[in-house]
């Protein structure tokens, strides 16, 4: 039986065709890097089993890890099918996919078309995938004017930039994608992959509607361990800007609240600030230390000594910037600034 191929046009392609599932044959370790948006993992080879056919194939024969390779397949393929896919109908149509599109996701495919579902297995595997999100990031502009929105540290700008989404702004969010608040203590967990990162945000500018200003939340070239690709990079080098300000107080007790769970967890607390040792003296880590037990004057002292030292390097010129100055940061205010964003973006005029 020679199985249907299915060969992508579009980024979006894969997440906006007919078929029922996608499935990712690959091992978890490989899913978890990065896969194929609303891809399920049903691996047809577990790390370990991959590995050991992989040692077998370079070390005794390829016949011999083949017919290894081909009896954990079968194993595992039956597992799937009383398990997580037993509930199938017959008209189910899944789209199927390893790493290149050969042995693995061929192998599993045959079997569930044997069944008779009607099956098809993504040409060129993940590298397809993969090529198409590089393209998107590395070898193709931009397409939407970038308007920033930036701020010192405690301004709210997260919060007014989700609530300019649903006041409708095109936004991206990339601490969201990356999964961090983009400061040395903005860490909210383990963050994604680089690749996963890659493909959340590819999705996005695929999605961008390129004669709408898209808002962006200014930020460093990195998030944490994130590298932005340079298209992205570039455009919001060159962007327009909407700045946020605030008093340093409302900032220190906006902070003070946000970060609530690192300011209760001294042990790790300490560990951030001594970690600024690289660019404060010891006496002044030391002065944090013992400011740790007041969260809010913690706050403003890092905010006056380190933060906004730092963000008035980056700042940009006054002709540059639309300035949305802040009487305090409650829930109505954020609200209130985020409709204001919203006017400033409908009166830009894309660029040419």
């Amino acid at each position: 039986m020679t199985l249907s191929r299915y060969m992508p046009k579009t980024i979006h392609s894969l997440t906006e065709t007919a078929f029922d599932t996608v499935i990712d044959v690959r091992a978890p370790s490989e899913f978890a890097q990065d896969h194929v948006p609303g891809a399920i993992n049903l691996p047809v080879l577990s790390d370990a089993e991959r590995a050991q056919v992989g040692t077998i194939y370079k070390q005794d024969s390829p016949f011999t890890a083949r017919k290894l390779g081909a009896a954990l397949v079968a194993r595992n393929a039956a597992h799937h099918l009383q398990t997580a896919l037993a509930d199938k109908p017959g008209g189910w149509q899944p789209l199927v996919y390893c790493w290149r599109g050969g042995q693995r996701s061929g192998s599993f495919a045959t079997i569930l078309s044997q069944i008779g579902w009607r099956v098809s297995v993504l040409d060129g595997g993940y590298k397809c995938w993969r090529s198409m999100v590089s393209a998107e990031l590395y070898d193709t502009p931009f397409p939407a004017q970038v308007v920033l929105l930036s701020g010192g540290t405690g301004t709210g700008k997260t919060d007014i930039l989700h609530h300019a989404a649903t006041y409708g702004a095109q936004i991206i969010d990339l601490e969201g994608m990356a999964e961090h608040r983009g400061s040395v203590f903005g860490a909210t967990g383990a963050q994604p992959s680089q690749k996963l990162f890659e493909t959340r945000l590819a999705m996005a500018i695929a999605a961008l509607d390129p004669a709408r200003p898209v808002l962006i939340e200014a930020e460093s070239n990195r998030i944490g361990s994130i590298r932005l690709p340079p298209a992205i990079w570039e455009a919001m080098r060159d962007a327009s800007v909407i700045e946020i300000t605030a008093s340093l107080a409302d900032r220190a007790a906006y902070i003070a609240h946000r970060y609530e769970e690192i300011a209760q967890d001294r042990a790790l607390l300490g560990q951030i600030l001594t970690s600024l040792r690289k660019y404060h003296s010891e006496a002044q880590i030391e002065e944090w230390q013992v400011m740790a037990a007041h969260p809010t004057q913690l706050a403003q002292s890092l905010i006056a000594e380190h933060y906004d030292p730092r963000y008035a390097c980056v700042s940009r010129a006054p002709s540059e910037t639309h300035r949305i100055v802040m009487d305090n940061l409650s829930l109505d205010a954020l609200k209130d600034a985020a409709n204001r964003v919203c006017t400033a973006l409908s009166m830009m005029v894309p660029n040419s």
